[in-house]
């Protein structure tokens, strides 16, 4: 089982959007039991809090169930339990590294590199584009999976 980590600053938008479409793409393509997918937040604002209303709508309205999901920190075991762990901007690879060090093993990528783009994921708490963050996390998902099943993604 391919166990992959998502990862935003509070993880109650990003990480949790890209989670549940990765999630709901794993399982239209019949691999739901191939992946373990969580996320996690680099900082302790909304810890114990549920996804994000923004989100919730989001997802509903692109048909991609939601999973129940509370915001917790990325701790150091993460680091080690987690064959990937994808972030969706390069303040959150900063983070990381604070929290566990250097990506010794290279296994910490952002979301937007596995389409071939050296940009972040735009956080909607601040831009308030929820379907903007949810175009570039379908992308990026897509892209992932696509890489980790020997196809493109499309």
């Amino acid at each position: 089982m391919k166990e992959i980590l998502f990862v935003c600053h509070g993880n109650i938008c990003r990480s949790p959007m890209a989670q549940m479409v990765f999630s709901h793409m794993a399982e239209l393509n019949g691999k739901s039991g191939v992946f373990f997918v969580d996320s996690a937040a680099t900082d302790r604002d909304a810890i114990g809090c549920p996804v994000h209303r923004g989100t919730r709508s989001v997802l509903a309205k692109n048909g991609i169930p939601l999973i129940e999901h509370y915001a917790r920190l990325a701790t150091l075991s993460d680091y080690t339990k987690f064959d990937l762990i994808v972030c969706m901007d390069c303040e959150n690879l900063r983070h990381l590294e604070r929290i566990w060090g250097p990506d010794s093993e290279g296994k910490v990528k952002r979301l937007l590199e596995f389409c071939g783009e050296e940009r972040d994921v735009a956080d909607p708490w601040y831009t308030g584009d929820f379907d903007e963050t949810f175009r570039d996390v379908w992308r990026g998902c897509s892209a992932l999976f696509g890489k980790l099943n020997g196809t493109d993604g499309d």
